[in-house]
């Protein structure tokens, strides 16, 4: 085989021309077989083999540097990076992320994991090589779709000003932008990127800047080629910037692309290469259904089929049942989502109204700012987002909607730990993001039941809140317990003495377990809901302090401004002596894994927890009485 040549970078050059063809096949066998096993990003990745191979053919690796945007579409990057062998571990604990990582590869040149970023990055590596003296070529690869991020646009607007190469891919992978028109824009790249083209345009230049009608002819020399331009090429919105436009390419044709990307190197500026390409391609399944393929579980490979259908509802199933429920009770009710109608559950909302649904794209600070002008318009917006990506949003969060108190609710997928995809979508710090906000409410249910309640209490609050929920299955457990939602407050679930568990959200489920284990070893275990982390309730930290000496707090989120540390603060600030254990994430970015692994490693499993308490000094027997309060 092919493939099995290819230890190290570069080694992709040692294959005849005739035979990367065959070597692009083996790569999306390969992809197919090891992807349908671990799970992984499958069409974006079968969509860049060909462009990825280019790249290779057409740099030399690791002094030239290539920034994925995102990052997802890396894995034959990683391939031809020596990185084949590896492939068993993808997206397992301590094993190949599935994004590029500066720790895995010197070939890996930026972390990457959320979109828009490349441009940027690539240009601070460009302004680095001016400054430090280096030659080697910087190529940014970004996709159509992150396009649709502001900060794309922003970096270009800052290229634009470049006097030295820096070249941009443009992965278009369902023609978004223009179509190819043919012949036509295939001569003009050849003569506009041509030496001698290059070189009489700079002589000229040079020529008449400085005389005393140089600077105007000059402008007049831009405009007349301009207008020329706008007729024969489709990329006139980035020339217009001040980027030289290539394109479109065949991203499938190595040759074509290898040729294209070495013509852009000789361009003295910033160069787009707008690049076509087919999501899935070489794989029938992924063809017809891209979606389902971009992060893919492991799946049959005759059928594309998941291997472990899922029969039991999810928390995004839940909230997409809820939000069709809302949306038929209340015309006010609108969404909002960035990009990701099927993974926030959003799909079915939009079936059923379609007016009332709003996909703004790759860009959650729009999002934000947009549902703001809604609610300030008499809507009552829920934006749908990822624990991780309503990071981005920050400033809009807080300038936009919280200053003016503006009933914004922010439905809050894939918090805490999501596993596979690791650091960089680990859901893990919206606690405290969020809780530092003025007029913000978070609150998190313990189960299924408890979300659907809690979205529509949201609703019905009229103020700005987050309802934050993990991926994964909803827990259907503690069903009888539904107390009222009440702004602030707590629910009392068991009520003892001694040890006092107040947990959050997902980790409700866990301080159950953690009170059967503890109640098999004789202690009194109360366990409360706190339901909220934003305003905390103080009577119900007050009332466990005078029933229990010790108060154990659980939450899937990191220590610093998370749930725990307001309840100590409370604690300290009521002077209540009693001892205290803050169960959470440490300060710390958390790598991809299985989530059950990744939860024993950190500490916050059922067995870790009790031997933490356990190895409190707990033999005293005013905590083994487990006596009622």
């Amino acid at each position: 085989m092919l493939l099995e040549t290819i230890e190290q970078a570069n080694d992709i050059k040692k294959i005849k021309r005739d035979e990367l063809p065959l070597l692009a096949q083996e790569i999306r066998d390969f992809l197919i077989r090891q992807i349908s096993v671990t799970g992984g990003h499958l069409g974006s990745n079968l969509g860049a083999v060909e462009l990825t191979m280019a790249l290779h053919l057409a740099l030399q690796l690791p002094e030239d540097k290539i920034i994925w945007d995102v990052g997802h579409q890396s894995y034959t990057h990683k391939i031809l990076t020596g990185r084949r062998k590896e492939f068993g571990s993808l997206r397992q604990l301590h094993g190949l992320s599935g994004f590029p990582k500066r720790k895995e590869s010197e070939c890996d040149v930026f972390d990457t994991g959320h979109s828009s970023t490349s441009i940027s990055a690539g240009l601070g590596l460009v302004r680095a090589r001016e400054i430090t003296g280096g030659n080697h070529t910087v190529v940014s690869v970004i996709g159509d779709g992150s396009l649709t991020g502001g900060m794309a646009y922003e970096a270009l607007n800052n290229a634009s000003k470049l006097e030295t190469n820096f070249i941009i891919i443009l992965n278009d992978n369902n023609m978004s932008i223009s179509e190819n028109v043919g012949g036509v824009s295939k001569y003009l790249n050849s003569i506009r990127t041509a030496s001698g083209y290059l070189d009489l345009k700079k002589g000229i230049y040079n020529a008449l800047l400085g005389t005393k009608r140089g600077d105007n002819m000059i402008t007049r020399i831009r405009r007349a080629k301009s207008s020329f331009k706008q007729l024969v090429i489709p990329g006139m919105f980035f020339e217009d910037m001040g980027i030289t436009y290539l394109g479109p390419v065949d991203g499938h044709d190595i040759g074509t692309m290898e040729s294209v990307i070495n013509d852009a190197r000789r361009v003295e500026g910033p160069v787009l290469i707008h690049v076509l390409t087919q999501k899935g391609k070489g794989y029938r399944p992924a063809e017809r259904h891209p979606a389902r393929f971009h992060g893919a579980e492991p799946f049959d490979i005759e059928t594309g089929i998941p291997a472990h259908p899922r029969t039991i509802a999810n928390y995004t199933d839940v909230f997409s049942t809820v939000m069709c429920k809302l949306g038929q009770r209340d015309d006010r009710i609108v969404a909002i989502t960035a990009a990701m109608p099927d993974g926030t559950g959003l799909k079915r909302f939009h079936n059923m109204y379609p007016e009332r649904f709003f996909d703004v794209g790759i860009a959650e600070e729009h999002a934000v700012t947009f549902a703001a002008g809604l609610a300030a318009g008499g809507l009552k917006p829920i934006v749908a987002v990822y624990s991780s990506f309503l990071q981005r949003a920050y400033d809009q969060i807080l300038h936009d909607v919280c200053i003016q108190n503006l009933p914004v609710v922010f439905a809050i997928d894939r918090a805490g730990l999501v596993g596979s995809d690791g650091e960089t979508h680990q859901g893990i710090f919206d606690f405290t993001y969020l809780s530092g906000i003025p007029n913000m409410y978070i609150c998190a249910p313990k189960n299924k039941w408890e979300l659907s309640d809690m979205m529509k209490f949201a609703v019905g609050l009229g103020k700005s809140i987050a309802v934050r929920y993990p991926r994964g299955i909803a827990y259907a457990g503690l069903r009888e317990y539904r107390a009222p939602i009440e702004p602030g407050k707590a629910e009392w679930i068991y009520r003892e003495s001694g040890i006092a568990l107040l947990a959050v959200g997902s980790m409700v489920k866990t301080a159950e377990e953690v009170r059967d284990a503890l109640k098999e070893k004789g202690f009194g275990v109360s366990l409360i809901n706190a339901r909220f982390v934003k305003p905390i309730d103080e009577e119900a930290v007050e009332e466990a302090c005078r029933e229990h000496a010790l108060i154990v707090t659980l939450e899937e989120n990191v220590a610093c401004g998370g749930y725990g540390e307001k309840v100590l603060d409370y604690m300290n600030r009521r002077n209540l002596q009693n001892r205290f254990l803050n169960i959470s994430i440490p300060d710390a970015y958390v790598e991809h894994g299985n989530v059950e692994l990744l939860k024993r490693e950190i500490g916050i499993d059922q067995e870790s927890i009790v031997k933490r308490i356990c190895g409190m000094g707990m033999e005293e027997a005013h905590l083994r009485d487990g006596g009622k309060a």
